[in-house]
């Protein structure tokens, strides 16, 4: 897992439109949160959440990256279904979720990374999947 304080280790994935996005092609902030599966009641929970405070996460200039195991063929239809407006990563090798720490016995380990211009600034560990996003952004005002 990276620290608070850290760069981030750089990758390349594909989303659920099968368009590639290089981490380090986006300056500025950046929420990258990992999750075990496309819909499935905790992940969807997390994701609508987010969906919902998703135009404060702009107003703050945060891009935000789910990444899971799962296809770009699954993540598209999990966008689809909650009408998610933000960018889902494929990593079906689980290389990115290793690197990050978010690798778990069975499955992805909820676990998210507040980065500003390549730094990690925040680091979430234990994710309620109801208080993420409000918890983020109350963590914002705090780093600006």
């Amino acid at each position: 897992m990276l620290k608070q304080g850290t760069k981030i280790i750089d990758f390349s994935l594909v989303d659920q439109d099968n368009v590639v996005h290089k981490l380090s092609d986006y300056s500025g902030r950046v929420l990258l949160y990992f999750y075990p599966k496309d819909d499935t009641p905790g992940c969807t929970k997390e994701a609508c959440m987010i969906t919902e405070v998703y135009e404060d996460f702009k107003k703050a200039g945060i891009t935000v990256f789910g990444v899971s195991a799962d296809s770009p063929a699954s993540h598209k239809k999990f966008a689809e279904k909650y009408n998610l407006p933000f960018t889902l990563l494929s990593d079906p090798d689980k290389k990115v979720i290793k690197e990050y720490g978010a690798s778990g016995l069975l499955f992805t380990k909820r676990i998210s990374y507040l980065i500003d211009n390549g730094t990690v600034v925040r680091v979430y560990e234990k994710v309620d999947p109801a208080n993420h996003a409000t918890e983020i952004l109350k963590d914002i005002s705090t780093i600006q």
